[in-house]
């Protein structure tokens, strides 16, 4: 059994924190930490003894109130998570604001006062019905979000068992658009005219595969003009410099007209190989300005969004009879099941394989002949 004191500073208010710890009769380990309702450090360490023994004196039915008290209500149990999972665990600054996001937005309003015990299935189905105006991909995000806090109480004894099971909407498959092969040389040619950095932007998508985030992010210290290659270490979202997505750093070989661009435009205005006018780093904005005006220009539909050039890479690889491994190696793809949704454009992955089938033919035709010739041969007793 024991009582400790420690201050204890929340929102500029002080005080002192108690945290009490014994064992139930049964054995069974408790735990409370509390701010104490009085301000000297004395007067808390007493007011923690007390709180104990009147626990202990109540026994199972104490027990059994102070496990109900226990269980926060989403609001309270939200910044535990979002700081003692999210950020404890050092993920992205955009998976975390994300998480923050869709507990601002769509749980806390929804759940805020309610103990996470007391959440139903058909608190689920009622989600679901309230989000049913939005995005498949959107519902399952929120989903997903609400599930894993739920996991994480369950992980750190906050909940005995999970109260709901959350199941996701079922999403169809994702469609991936992409230029084909004329398509994109137009819009190379197009950034050409426009801007070398706008020109380094669409080759650094489709030549390399670099997710937007990592494009805005490459550095020069990343390009090796010397061995033709690029090393993806950084991406960036909204001012924060992470790792690429999935966590590791990659080295890719550069195409002879992606590292003739660069070698030709080495500049000294910063470490970032791509600039805004004004001398700072690209943003997300200006490469969505950057992108619309080589679309324009080059007479394609006008998205502003830079991920379809690394659709196209995937699949131009893919149309050129690249293997998968490759491909994903490549990208950067954490799962090769997300290569493969490249794959079907491979007609050498498809010729491979029916050829598969010719030679199983031939081989078993080749051991037919081989056995009626043999018969024939075969002298007559």
């Amino acid at each position: 059994m024991s009582v400790k004191v420690r201050p204890y500073i929340k929102r500029g208010k002080s005080g002192w924190e108690v945290d009490i710890m014994f064992k139930w009769p049964d054995g069974e380990l408790y735990r409370e930490r509390v701010k104490a309702p009085v301000s000297s450090k004395s007067g808390a360490k007493a007011w923690g003894e007390q709180r104990q023994s009147e626990l202990l004196a109540r026994g199972k039915q104490a027990k059994e109130e102070v496990k109900q008290r226990a269980v926060p209500t989403l609001e309270e149990f939200v910044p535990r998570f979002i700081e003692g999972y999210a950020r404890a665990n050092r993920q992205k600054p955009s998976t975390i604001i994300s998480k923050e996001s869709v507990l601002r937005i769509y749980l806390v309003p929804r759940f805020g006062q309610r103990r996470l015990d007391t959440l139903t299935h058909e608190d689920i189905q009622r989600l679901k019905a309230d989000l049913k105006e939005l995005s498949t991909k959107t519902v399952n995000n929120v989903l997903t979000v609400f599930n894993k806090l739920l996991k994480v109480a369950v992980e750190w004894g906050v909940l005995d068992k999970l109260p709901v099971t959350i199941k996701l909407l079922k999403a169809p498959k994702p469609t991936m658009s992409f230029y084909d092969f004329e398509e994109y040389e137009r819009l190379v040619e197009a950034a050409s005219k426009l801007d070398w950095r706008i020109q380094a932007m669409v080759l650094l998508g489709g030549d390399a595969g670099l997710r937007s985030g990592e494009i805005l992010a490459l550095e020069w210290t990343d390009v090796d003009l010397r061995r033709g290659q690029l090393h993806i270490r950084h991406s960036e979202w909204q001012g924060h410099v992470t790792v690429p997505k999935g966590g590791r750093d990659r080295r890719v070989p550069m195409t002879k007209r992606l590292a003739a661009l660069l070698a030709a435009n080495r500049h000294l205005k910063g470490p970032r190989v791509l600039y805004r006018d004004n001398g700072q780093p690209a943003t997300r904005a200006a490469v969505s300005r950057w992108m619309a005006k080589a679309q324009k220009r080059a007479g394609l539909p006008v998205t502003r969004a830079l991920h379809v050039l690394r659709h196209t890479f995937c699949s131009r690889l893919a149309m050129r009879g690249a293997p998968a491994k490759a491909i994903q190696e490549l990208a950067g793809h954490e799962n090769l099941s997300t290569t493969q949704r490249y794959m079907h454009l491979s007609p050498a992955a498809k010729d491979a394989a029916i050829s598969l089938l010719d030679e199983a033919a031939s081989r078993i035709s080749g051991d037919i002949l081989e056995t009626e010739i043999a018969l024939k041969e075969k002298p007559r007793g």
